[in-house]
């Protein structure tokens, strides 16, 4: 048993702290049930951090403030798993990335082209949501940032301020970006984009 908490805890201390994982990540070093009781020790201890019934993360830490919530893209990459890296933001977060509005929503989104899954970080809901080819066309990139955030905020909530607020965030190749892959943006977003180009 020693020996696993050892190779789990090696690996786990050659990633970069805010590294989030389940025990996915260690089954070459041993059976399901051993690397479970390996990260219950871990956590235990205080070396990693659960942040959810079989997920993990080791924490990144500041050195006034202590342990660093954990990064919401990571967990949504590590729920996702290896196979399906392709992630979107959407709803209120992707908004709330680009500076669109102050709240961090209670429930983030995340489009994928794999499995629907929820999962609750402390107050956090973090929801990975299955959507079309075309959702996932632009993700990854900026461009599919702002057509997600746009589609959050409605046709009739997107205005001068906000075309104002991502002209200062965007730079010139992202505006060049969203021009290239208009074709999966809805139709009314096509004058925005555009506004967007002076």
């Amino acid at each position: 048993m020693q020996s696993i908490v050892t190779k789990i805890k090696k690996r786990i201390y050659n990633k970069n702290r805010g590294f989030v994982f389940t025990k996915s990540h260690f089954l070459d070093l041993g059976s399901r049930t051993a690397v479970a009781k390996a990260l219950e020790r871990l956590a235990g201890s205080g070396t990693i951090r659960r942040l959810a019934r079989g997920l993990y993360d080791y924490p990144e830490r500041h050195p006034v403030l202590g342990d660093l919530p954990a990064n919401y893209e990571r967990i949504a990459q590590t729920l996702a798993g290896r196979d399906s890296l392709k992630i979107q933001p959407s709803g209120a977060y992707a908004a709330n990335l680009l500076g669109l509005t102050d709240q961090v929503p209670a429930r983030i989104v995340f489009l994928i082209d794999g499995s629907n899954r929820t999962v609750q970080v402390k107050n956090q809901q973090i929801v990975l949501k299955r959507t079309t080819p075309k959702n996932m066309a632009t993700a990854g990139q900026v461009s599919g940032l702002v057509i997600q955030a746009l589609r959050y905020l409605g046709k009739d909530h997107v205005n001068d301020k906000t075309a104002g607020a991502l002209k200062k965030r965007l730079t010139r190749e992202d505006k060049r970006q969203l021009m290239r892959n208009l074709r999966y943006a809805p139709a009314w977003m096509g004058s925005i984009f555009r506004q967007l180009q002076g």
